[in-house]
C-alpha cells in the first residue's frame, strides 16, 4: 500500500530524549531481570525441544531493525529442523495478504513447539536481543530481509523505530490483521508512543501468555 504521504510524526521518532533514553533504561534493566528470573524456565523448556527430535534448542533468524538495519533474532525452536526449506511448499496456503507469511496451523511446528508458540514462551529469548539494544520490549515486528524488499516508501515507516518483542496489534484482538492494517496499527503505536502505553502493551502481552489469543507466530 502506497499512501504518497508520510503518516509518521516525525517528532515521535527523532525527538523525545527523555522518553527514548527513559525507555532503553527500562528496556535493559527489565530484559536483564527477565532472563534470571526466567532462567530455570529456559532450562526447563530447553530439555523438552532437546528431547522431543534432537534438534537444536535455539533458532536465530536474520531480521530487519530500525532504519533497516539488518541483525539476528533468537527464539526457541518451534519448528522442524528444515522448516525453511518447506516453506516454499506452503507458500500457496499463506493466510494473511501482503509482504508476510502466516498460517494457524502450519505443519512444521512441533508439538512442543505448538504449545510455546500458544504462550508466546518461543519469544523469551529475544529478551538477549533486548538486553544487548537492537529491539525493544515494545515496538514493530521485525521483519524479515525478503518481506522488506517487497515494502514501499509508506510500509518502511514502521522501521523508523526499534523492533519490539511486542507491539499494539501482536498484544490486542486485532492480532489476526493483515499485512496493511499491521502496518496502520505500527504507525498508530508510533504516533501514540510514550512509557504508559509501552507498560499498557507490556501487560496486556503477560496476559496473552496465560490466555493465548490465537495470534500467528512467525
Amino acid at each position: 500500500m502506497d499512501m504518497g504521504v508520510s503518516y509518521v510524526d516525525q517528532s515521535r521518532v527523532s525527538g523525545r530524549p527523555f522518553y527514548h533514553g527513559l525507555k532503553r533504561i527500562f528496556d535493559f534493566l527489565a530484559s536483564a531481570a527477565a532472563l534470571i528470573l526466567l532462567s530455570p524456565l529456559f532450562l526447563i523448556l530447553a530439555i523438552k525441544i532437546k528431547a522431543e527430535d534432537g534438534g537444536p534448542v535455539f533458532y536465530s533468524q536474520i531480521r530487519i531493525g530500525k532504519d533497516e538495519k539488518p541483525f539476528r533474532i533468537y527464539k526457541f525452536r518451534s519448528m522442524v529442523v528444515n522448516a525453511e526449506k518447506m516453506k516454499k511448499d506452503l507458500l500457496d496456503q499463506n493466510e494473511v495478504e501482503g509482504a508476510m507469511f502466516k498460517m494457524h496451523d502450519d505443519p512444521r511446528v512441533t508439538k512442543v513447539g505448538k504449545f510455546i508458540r500458544a504462550h508466546s514462551l518461543d519469544e523469551l529469548p529475544q529478551l538477549w536481543n533486548v538486553l544487548i539494544g537492537n529491539m525493544s520490549l515494545v515496538g514493530p515486528r521485525p521483519p524479515l530481509p525478503k518481506e522488506v524488499e517487497m515494502y514501499s516508501d509508506y510500509d518502511k515507516q514502521r522501521l523508523l523505530v526499534k523492533p519490539g518483542c511486542s507491539g499494539l496489534w501482536q498484544a490486542t484482538s486485532r492480532n489476526a490483521a493483515d499485512f496493511d492494517e499491521m502496518v496502520q496499527l505500527d504507525i498508530e503505536y508510533i504516533n501514540r508512543s510514550n512509557i504508559f502505553f509501552d507498560l499498557w502493551i507490556i501487560f496486556k502481552t503477560i496476559g496473552v501468555i496465560f490466555h493465548p489469543n490465537g495470534m500467528y507466530k512467525d
